[in-house]
């Protein structure tokens, strides 16, 4: 847990910055802690001797201490029994600025929120270095957990005059400030201001951005150094720029496609096939494709070693596939694969796997864990999960479940959907509508007398998750306006987005959010429209398979640089890929809601403050 406050570090910078710096405590601004030698309970013991401001201090410093050493629960204890309003502002920074550490590790970015933006705060600039360095670091962190990255950035720019150069904290943050600028949407990456330092964050993140292929990453970074000769920047790359101009990549010559083309997959793998081959004729036209694709139909080999046999004799260096379930377990259990493979599902979870098997598809498991955060972050603490039965449903409720707890958000219901005739009531029981009906009856008896009367919902409900079908959802959003329900948030998975255009149809999904790959809510990328001129059917709910296949092109030219540079994320059209520490593809997909009838995008700028 302490590693979230990231003190060693902090310790580290403060140390490199006291010597230079001053101390203009006084009077006014009244004096910082110290940091004594004595443990806690010497200092706690120490200050029950003591009244006023000596004590305050004291118990401070003892705060800090339990913080450092792990104690948080300690530390938080201490901080309530101290009167905080009656510090001078110089001690109430350094106890709001450890407040807000502390409710970081402990995942309240809220709480953090709340601290940092105490009216101390207004003279943080009249306080030592060293204390100034640590606030806004903590400041940039709870901007960051608060889904506040630009915010964050300019906290972090600030910093960066604060090191004044010192390693290695100067390099620590600039890799920071290049991890959130990674992060920034298309829009955010478009925008222009009148900060420089921003202006040039955020123009080596677009230029990044756009290039295609490592070389012409390589060339952007390149490019804009030249541009930007007097950046922070550019006299100090963060680590990540530096590794990737210095990575020589050495894509594979000789790719197989294996899928399965007959049987009852077959229109699945050859809508995959297709999208595959279809990233490769651009890739052609822009001069940048892999050597040879050869396609092979796994339903004509008895064996996964019949097929690898024949694959090394014809010289493949990488397989993308199998798509089934069935062979992927089974390579998931050798110990060793004689060729890297991608496999395009997904093996049990928790299940080792050999060090050449790498793992993609359209895991809606990907989607419930992107609710937890997007919900989470848009303020959100405590929800109720409606989700399909069976298999499917189970999966993406664990992985939501599992998600939304580990960020310390509350599960107050799961609930399978009811069957049509049946989801009135359901929705009845788990948003307790009959206590409300049961309040109203006996304040009529009181009175005697009829009231005017609507049910009100239970009030510690945030948001509704919502895993389904599209025509679940039809079913599911009209019932909560029906049962009063219809101002609870609802964020759903891309399942329950059909993509037929049915203004009907949509409008039953009104005011829903849902995540969604770039590839449905993009239709004039030149990949999409070559695709759709062949094949109409692209345009729809079938598009994401169309778009797996794309991507499945992307990985296998870039796989080896997602291995070698960990932090490497890929504009990809079933969302952004990085590939995590188990070898799998996790995906972030933007998102998007339902709008007088229509689709349209869910930006940040629209997210609850």
């Amino acid at each position: 847990m302490m590693d979230r406050l990231r003190l060693p570090v902090l310790a580290l910078i403060i140390h490199l910055l006291s010597a230079c710096s001053s101390t203009p405590e006084g009077p006014v601004l009244g004096e910082l802690p110290r940091t004594p030698q004595a443990n806690v309970q010497q200092l706690l013991q120490q200050a029950a001797t003591l009244e006023g401001e000596q004590a305050w201090l004291l118990r401070l410093s003892a705060a800090d201490q339990s913080a450092r050493g792990g104690d948080l629960l300690q530390a938080r204890r201490i901080l309530e029994q101290t009167p905080l309003e009656q510090l001078k502002p110089a001690p109430q920074v350094f106890a709001y600025t450890l407040q807000a550490e502390l409710a970081l590790a402990q995942q309240r970015p809220d709480q953090a929120l709340t601290a940092i933006q105490h009216n101390s705060f207004q003279r943080l600039a009249e306080l030592p270095l060293p204390q100034q360095v640590r606030s806004h670091m903590a400041r940039a962190r709870t901007f960051e957990a608060n889904n506040q990255p630009l915010t964050a950035i300019r906290e972090r720019i600030f910093l960066a005059y604060q090191l004044n150069g010192q390693q290695p904290a100067t390099a620590e943050n600039h890799q920071a400030i290049w991890q959130l600028v990674s992060g920034l949407s298309d829009e955010q990456l478009s925008a222009t201001g009148t900060e420089p330092d921003l202006n040039g964050w955020i123009s080596l993140g677009r230029m990044v951005r756009q290039a295609k292929t490592l070389p012409q990453q390589q060339q952007a970074i390149n490019l804009w150094r030249q541009q930007n000769p007097n950046h922070p920047a550019s006299r100090q790359l963060p680590d990540e720029l530096n590794k990737l101009l210095t990575f020589v990549d050495q894509p594979p010559r000789q790719v197989a496609l294996l899928l399965p083309l007959q049987g009852s997959l077959a229109n699945i793998a050859q809508s995959i096939r297709d999208g595959f081959m279809a990233a490769h004729f651009q890739a052609q036209q822009e001069g940048n494709a892999l050597a040879r694709i050869q396609i092979y139909d796994s339903t004509q080999f008895k064996t996964l070693d019949s097929f690898y046999q024949q694959a090394q004799a014809d010289g493949i260096e990488l397989v993308i596939g199998p798509l089934e379930k069935e062979p992927v377990r089974q390579l998931a259990n050798m110990s060793q694969l004689p060729i890297p493979t991608l496999a395009l599902n997904y093996t049990d979870p928790g299940q080792q796997v050999p060090a050449q098997l790498f793992q993609f598809g359209l895991a809606a498991e990907d989607e419930a864990r992107e609710v937890a955060r997007r919900a989470w972050a848009e303020g959100h603490r405590r929800a109720i999960a409606l989700v399909p039965s069976g298999d499917w449903g189970n999966r993406v409720l664990e992985a939501f479940r599992q998600s939304w707890s580990s960020q310390g958000g509350t599960l107050l219901a799961a609930e399978t959907i009811a069957e049509p005739g049946k989801l009135a009531a359901q929705l009845v029981e788990v948003f307790r509508l009959r206590e409300s009906e049961a309040r109203a009856k006996r304040l009529q008896q009181q009175l005697g007398t009829q009231l005017s009367f609507q049910p009100t919902h239970r009030q510690d409900v945030d948001f509704l998750f919502l895993a389904a079908t599209p025509q679940q959802a039809q079913q599911v959003r009209p019932a909560l306006i029906f049962q009063y329900v219809g101002d609870v948030p609802v964020y759903g998975t891309s399942q329950l987005h059909a993509a037929t255009q049915n203004r009907t149809q949509y409008l039953d999904l009104e005011g829903i959010r849902f995540t969604e790959t770039p590839w449905l809510l993009n239709p004039n990328t030149l990949l999409r429209r070559a695709v759709e001129q062949q094949w109409p059917q692209a345009s729809s709910s079938l598009g994401r398979i169309y778009a797996m296949g794309a991507d499945a092109y992307l990985l296998a030219s870039r796989l080896k640089q997602l291995q070698a540079l960990p932090d490497t994320r890929l504009e990809g059209v079933t969302g952004v890929l990085q590939l995590n520490t188990w070898r799998r593809i996790e995906r972030q997909l933007p998102w998007a809601t339902f709008h007088n009838g229509e689709v349209i995008p869910w930006t940040t700028t629209q997210a609850k403050p």
